[in-house]
């Protein structure tokens, strides 16, 4: 995800484990995953509630611009009554 490498992340755990010691480092980590779980969770609604909102916002766009929802228009010329039609002749 951020293009960190395995010796990378090799030598943060050697920093952390000297600056914190072996009987702080177990709490320290358990610690910073609640929080990057917690970051993970909120970052997870935030997107799915802005990808709901414009899912909504194109269903309504959508809804907005079909014909049937749309009033129906005057007619300009006045079409005429079908006349029956005078029987035939044999």
């Amino acid at each position: 995800m951020f293009g960190i490498s395995f010796s990378e992340l090799l030598l943060v755990g050697l920093v952390a484990l000297l600056v914190l010691g072996p009987e702080r480092l177990p709490g320290a980590a358990r610690t910073a995953g609640l929080w990057i779980g917690r970051l993970k969770r909120s970052f997870n609604a935030i997107r799915a509630e802005i990808e709901r909102e414009i899912g909504a916002d194109d269903i309504r766009g959508q809804l907005h611009g079909e014909r049937f929802l749309q009033p129906p228009a005057t007619p300009t010329t006045a079409i005429p009554p079908e006349q029956p039609q005078p029987p035939r002749a044999p």
